[in-house]
């Protein structure tokens, strides 16, 4: 094996300190174009006149679940007060072994903290509920 190492007659023994940067220019304009394709696409999606309100009629089926959560947070099976999320948990787990599974129906007052609701979703997640609804009021006619 040998190695061209230059020739001694030069004389030049200076490092190169010039930088190649046309992979760096091609790198970036590859970036760059890509970035132009992409964003009209996120930015200009199918334009949607997407509903403000939907009131939808659902059937109330005797072996739905109601579970309902009060303004101070409280947590009641249909109209029993369920006092620990793990009891909460050990009826949902009963009720998700029937065949067709039950839906879930979560009450939430208007005014209650997000974390009532939240303790019921995490039970429905541990139980392996699969269908969780939200029952609302229509919106008052004329306002």
């Amino acid at each position: 094996m040998s190695m061209n190492i230059g020739s001694p007659d030069d004389g030049e023994d200076a490092v190169m300190s010039a930088i190649n940067t046309t992979p760096l220019v091609d790198v970036m304009l590859v970036l760059l174009i890509i970035f132009l394709i992409t964003i009209p696409v996120v930015t200009t999606s199918i334009k949607l006149s997407l509903p403000k309100e939907r009131v939808e009629v659902r059937e109330t089926k005797p072996e739905n679940v109601i579970i309902s959560v009060d303004p101070a947070g409280n947590v009641y099976w249909y109209d029993q007060r369920i006092k620990d999320v793990e009891v909460l948990v050990d009826k949902l787990k009963k009720v998700s072994t029937a065949k067709p599974q039950p839906e879930v129906q979560i009450r939430g007052d208007m005014t209650s903290q997000y974390e009532g609701v939240g303790k019921i979703l995490y039970a429905c997640q541990r139980a392996g509920i699969v269908k969780v609804a939200f029952i609302t009021e229509p919106p008052a006619l004329g306002g």
